[in-house]
């Protein structure tokens, strides 16, 4: 069943009483005037029950609305749910029935020594594959988890975002200058694995989303405010405007043919947009300033240069 045609029978009733109730209100208002007109000894009487019963007219009808924007919610987060499971499904099921595959080949069948390299190299990126999903899971499981700040420490950003880079040209197989980064010595404040899965994520859809021939920049830069500001940028179609604030939503994707075409579960951006909130940053979408493309960017506080980070332990010594 499609979210839309699930939709309509609730968005139907409550349409229905909502106009059902504007009218009572209407009604009980003239109703209550002209009998106060024309009975001058109950004027009184009828005008209190004016505003008494028109409140309670107006309680009922926010209760409705409210109650349809609650419904609409609702029937979207399951059908995001269903996709979910779905697309969580298929993500199992895929590499487990190549690894089958290949363990079956290799058990059955006698394999030239050059084409065993190249199979265990497929299995091994299978298995990354399932590692990357299971982790997914699991940090989406644990986001409502309080963090203890005696956990958090010094990251280095750079060097974070040169593995995310190399892990993610590793696990496609793309040349290693697919990704370019221009960044500068420093580091935040946060837990690194945290950090890590932000922007393993955001390089990880950039590529994915570019097409065949993708080209993914990434620029860190540390601010005057003493903010680390993260650029990912890549050559891909692009995201509508109106979309840009939902697909930072948990189970959603964008779009019913980038769900066929390309792998996921609609949490890479709702882990995103949680742990940077969590680490008191900012993540947004803007445009490149030319061509086509997506640039997600994400603003880190607390940053310090490699000079200032120095200039402050001595100073503490």
């Amino acid at each position: 069943m499609s979210s839309r045609r699930s939709l309509g029978l609730p968005i139907t009733i409550a349409v229905i009483m909502i106009v059902l109730l504007i009218a009572m209100i209407v009604g009980w208002v003239i109703i209550t005037a002209l009998a106060a007109n024309e009975d001058k000894d109950s004027a009184t009487l009828y005008w209190t029950l004016l505003p008494i019963g028109a409140t309670f007219l107006v309680l009922i009808l926010a209760g409705v609305v409210f109650y349809m924007v609650h419904s609409i919610k609702a029937v979207n987060l399951n059908q995001r749910q269903a996709n979910f499971i779905d697309s969580v499904t298929h993500e199992l099921k895929s590499p487990i029935a190549s690894l089958k595959l290949y363990l079956q080949t290799l058990n059955r069948r006698s394999i030239p020594p050059e084409k065993v390299g190249a199979f265990y190299e497929t299995m091994l990126e299978d298995i990354e594959r399932l590692d990357h999903l299971i982790n997914h899971l699991l940090e989406a499981g644990r986001l409502d988890r309080r963090r203890d700040e005696a956990e958090e420490g010094d990251v280095r950003l750079d060097k974070v975002l040169a593995g995310c880079a190399q892990s993610v040209t590793l696990l496609y197989r793309l040349p290693s200058d697919t990704i370019k980064i221009k960044s500068v010595p420093c580091t935040v404040r946060g837990l690194h694995g945290d950090i890590e899965i932000i922007f393993r994520n955001l390089i990880d859809n950039a590529v994915k989303y570019s097409g065949k021939d993708p080209q993914v920049r990434v620029n860190l830069r540390v601010k005057y405010n003493d903010e680390a500001a993260i650029e990912v940028s890549d050559n891909g179609p692009g995201i509508p405007i109106s979309q840009r604030r939902k697909i930072f939503g948990r189970f959603v994707r964008l779009g019913l043919e980038l769900q066929r075409e390309t792998p996921g579960t609609g949490l890479g951006l709702y882990l995103v947009r949680t742990l940077v909130r969590r680490m008191r940053g900012e993540v947004r979408v803007k445009d490149p300033p030319k061509g086509t493309g997506t640039v997600f960017v994400v603003t880190l506080p607390g940053a310090q240069t490699m000079a200032e980070a120095r200039h402050a332990e001595n100073g503490a010594q």
